[in-house]
């Protein structure tokens, strides 16, 4: 399998096991992910991390010889499946977040901006690079890398190309962190500041934030209302008000 689902403590772990090919995203690949993906969310982890074999690259883009000789209706089907599969990534129940060892290029930058946070380390580059080939990103680059940084830096990294390095990436908010040594374990570390909460507020407070990026702020703030009712509604949220009065910590369960 060149899409490996494990288990660190209480993340599930999903590496692209590729290194030969800088974990080039192939048809295949982009079917185990989405099958890895689905295997995660339903199964007992609190986070998702995802990343890359090798310290050379986290994914380097598409394997360029399964793009060429398509038919219209080929390329059409194979852009909405790859969308897709990323789309399933930005709504699993449980935050994800990506670590970026190396090059994220193309469709390897499409997955990270997926997740829900991206640590990169000190040595990665992040690019756009299709039009470097006559083509455009296809796996959602066009749409979520503008709500991430604005529309000029995206259309700056898209129409030009060019590579973003990873203090550049944190300075722009392309990432939430840069880290040093074990991209695993500081992967594991970020997670564990939210992990202990309860994980239906979590998914309703990214829902919140995701739906309102659709939406003018009228209508953002009836959608923030709506699941405001319903984390108040949860046995957790009675038991995290219920902590707070009684002076101690939470026990979340996830009700």
């Amino acid at each position: 399998m060149t899409v490996e689902l494990t288990r660190r403590e209480e993340a599930a772990l999903i590496v692209l096991n590729r290194p030969e090919a800088l974990n080039a995203l192939s048809f295949s690949i982009i079917r185990e992910l989405g099958e890895a993906f689905e295997e995660a969310a339903s199964g007992d982890a609190r986070v998702l991390l995802i990343t890359g074999a090798g310290d050379r690259a986290f994914c380097a883009g598409a394997d360029i010889k399964e793009l060429r000789h398509r038919t219209v209706h080929e390329e059409k089907t194979a852009t909405e499946f790859g969308q897709r599969a990323l789309a399933r990534l930005d709504t699993l129940p449980i935050p994800s977040v990506a670590l970026i060892n190396g090059y994220a290029f193309g469709g390897g930058l499409e997955i990270a901006l997926a997740a829900t946070f991206r640590i990169a380390g000190p040595g990665a580059k992040m690019g756009m690079p299709e039009v470097k080939l006559g083509l455009i990103p296809g796996y959602g680059g066009t749409q979520r890398l503008p709500r991430l940084v604005g529309e000029s830096r995206a259309l700056d990294m898209i129409l030009t190309g060019r590579t973003v390095d990873a203090a550049e990436a944190e300075r722009i908010g392309l990432v939430n962190r840069v880290a040093e040594g074990d991209l695993i374990e500081a992967g594991l570390a970020f997670a564990r500041r939210f992990t202990g909460y309860s994980l239906p507020i979590l998914r309703y407070a990214r829902e919140a934030v995701q739906r309102s990026l659709d939406n003018p702020i009228g209508e953002g703030l009836k959608i923030e209302a709506d699941l405001s009712t319903l984390a108040y509604r949860t046995e957790d949220a009675d038991e995290g008000m219920a902590a707070f009065e009684e002076k101690r910590k939470p026990g979340f369960r996830d009700g």
